[in-house]
C-alpha cells in the first residue's frame, strides 16, 4: 500500500517538474486526431540497435522523414548518430554501425531532445513501431522523462487491412518490411540504415494508403480502426 502511494506522489511530482522542452512537446500534439489526412504531420521513423531488447540495449542511430500535405519533405528530415555505450559485433554485421565509425555522433539525451523537438504535433508512423517507440521509451526513462505521447501507426498492422478478408489467415503473418516493400513493388535502397529504412516505410505508407483510400473519403480515425478478423 506504501510503496503505491510513494509511487503515485513521485508521479505526480515529477510531472510538475517536467523541463520546458517536454511541456512544449506534449502542448503540440492536442487535437491531432481532429485533423483529416492529408493536413496531419506524420514522422516515418527507423531506430538502428545494439540489439532487440529495448530496455538494456541503446539506439545506436534514428533516422526519420516528415510526410505533410501528401508530400514527403526530404529537406526536413532527421538523421542522428548516437555515442555507442552498448557494441554488439552480430548487430553491426547488419547495420554496419562500427563503435569507431567516422559519422559524427551525439549523446543519447542530445538525440532525444531534437527527437522531441521533430515530431511535435505529429502521428509517428513506422514497421512494427512498437519496438522503436520501446527503444525511444527506455532512453526518455534514463532521463527522468515520461513516455512519448505521440500516437502511432504500424505499416505492418495498415498492410494486412490491404488484404480482403478472404484470406484471413494472411492477419496472423508478421510481414518484414522487404516482404511488404517485395509485394508493393517498391525498390529497396539503404536497408538496414536508420534513414533509409524510414524512407522506404514512408513509401510503403504511402501505397497503402493509396489501397486504403481509394475513394476519397477516409478518415483520420479509420487509420487507427483494426477490423476484428472472423475465422
Amino acid at each position: 500500500m506504501w510503496k503505491s502511494i510513494v509511487k503515485t506522489f513521485n508521479y505526480y511530482l515529477n510531472r510538475k517538474n517536467l523541463p520546458p522542452f517536454w511541456k512544449n512537446y506534449k502542448e503540440t500534439l492536442k487535437g491531432i486526431k481532429k485533423k483529416d489526412i492529408q493536413h496531419s504531420k506524420f514522422v516515418v521513423f527507423d531506430c538502428e540497435t545494439s540489439g532487440l531488447t529495448p530496455k538494456t540495449d541503446r539506439i545506436l542511430s534514428m533516422g526519420a522523414v516528415t510526410i505533410v500535405n501528401n508530400e514527403i519533405d526530404i529537406k526536413n528530415s532527421f538523421e542522428r548518430y548516437l555515442e555507442q555505450d552498448i557494441y554488439s559485433r552480430e548487430s553491426a554485421e547488419i547495420h554496419g554501425l562500427l563503435r569507431n565509425g567516422k559519422y559524427t555522433k551525439h549523446s543519447e539525451e542530445e538525440v532525444i531532445k531534437d527527437f522531441l523537438k521533430y515530431i511535435e504535433g505529429a502521428i509517428l508512423v513506422g514497421h512494427h513501431v512498437g519496438f522503436d517507440v520501446g527503444c525511444v521509451n527506455y532512453a526518455l526513462k534514463r532521463m527522468g522523462l515520461p513516455k512519448l505521447k505521440n500516437k502511432t501507426l504500424d505499416t505492418g498492422v495498415l498492410f494486412k487491412k490491404t488484404k480482403h478478408e478472404l484470406y484471413a489467415e494472411l492477419h496472423n503473418k508478421i510481414y518484414s518490411l522487404d516482404e511488404v516493400c517485395d509485394e508493393l513493388n517498391i525498390q529497396k535502397k539503404d536497408r538496414h540504415t536508420a534513414y533509409g529504412d524510414a524512407f522506404l516505410t514512408a513509401l510503403v505508407f504511402f501505397k497503402i494508403l493509396g489501397k486504403l483510400n481509394k475513394n476519397k473519403d477516409m478518415r483520420l480515425k479509420d487509420l487507427f480502426y483494426v477490423p476484428k478478423i472472423k475465422y
